[in-house]
């Protein structure tokens, strides 16, 4: 066998123009430096795809590796994902939830699409999610702060009412109680518009803003949050119980998305951080 090799070997070498010491001394030559620095790269990125509980694409990650201080290009990242077959774990689906057909009263459109926004307690945006388990629909409603993207309230219940939301929105307060001149926008739903749900708004003088009918941008925000949450969680798992799902849910929001999901908006921030930058800098 050994034979064979080294024949082919001087086969190889010959029709190369290069002698069989010069081979042999190349093979057994240490690791150039690029070689070694594309490797700690692709090491790097597999990192923080990992980290990033499998969701980031190269974009992310280029702002990642490009804010520890790595000298990186987006393409370059994308080669080495695309070498490694490192990827992106997201799924896209879209259902609409609420009933706006209702004879409740209807608020004025105040956010009008205007989602930038200059400090957190400014304006809070409210939405619901469906989640499917083998008993049966679960129901999520968030509360997000529009400032940071952070959720400060949220419910998750096997039916669409009042109290899911009325629930989430207790708890945003809570989190984040209410300060002058805070704009709470949702859709025009029953629940958002039912008596309780107003009230409650009232009773902390926060003034209640929905979208125009029929129009998808006027919520994007917190529809794009449960978006996220089932291309990058829900679409990957298969609950048996809702319980299972409620669980997975609180530990993705509590653990991940609050604290380390880095946000294009919040200059790859995650909330937490950018909330802390601002009150920092205040």
């Amino acid at each position: 066998k050994q034979h064979r090799h080294d024949h082919r070997v001087a086969k190889m070498c010959q029709v190369l123009g290069v002698s069989k010491s010069g081979y042999y001394a190349w093979l057994k030559r240490p690791k150039s430096n690029q070689k070694k620095k594309r490797e700690k790269l692709t090491s790097r990125i597999k990192k923080i795809h990992l980290e990033s509980r499998n969701t980031y694409g190269s974009p992310k990650i280029t702002k990642v590796l490009q804010g520890k201080g790595v000298r990186v290009s987006q393409k370059t990242v994308t080669r080495i994902m695309k070498e490694n077959g490192i990827r992106s774990k997201t799924v896209k689906k879209y259902k609409a939830t609420t009933n706006s057909k209702h004879n409740l009263p209807i608020y004025p459109n105040l956010l009008n699409q205007q989602f930038t926004v200059e400090r957190p307690g400014q304006v809070w945006v409210a939405d619901i999610t469906y989640i499917w388990s083998s008993e049966g629909w679960l129901y999520l409603a968030s509360v997000m702060d529009l400032y940071s993207r952070r959720i400060i309230g949220w419910e998750m219940d096997g039916r669409m009412t009042k109290e899911l939301v009325v629930t989430a929105l207790k708890r945003a307060m809570i989190t984040q109680p209410p300060t002058s001149g805070l704009i709470h926008h949702s859709d025009r739903g029953s629940q958002y518009a039912s008596n309780d749900y107003q009230a409650l708004l009232r009773e902390n003088d926060v003034t209640s803003s929905m979208s125009r009918k029929g129009n998808c941008y006027d919520n994007a925000c917190i529809e794009s949050f449960h978006g996220v949450i089932k291309r990058e969680l829900i679409f990957h798992e298969n609950y048996k119980t809702r319980n299972q799902a409620k669980r997975s849910i609180f530990e993705y929001l509590v653990s991940f998305y609050n604290y380390k999901r880095i946000h294009s908006t919040n200059n790859y921030m995650s909330p937490m951080a950018y909330e802390k930058q601002y009150f920092k800098a205040v």
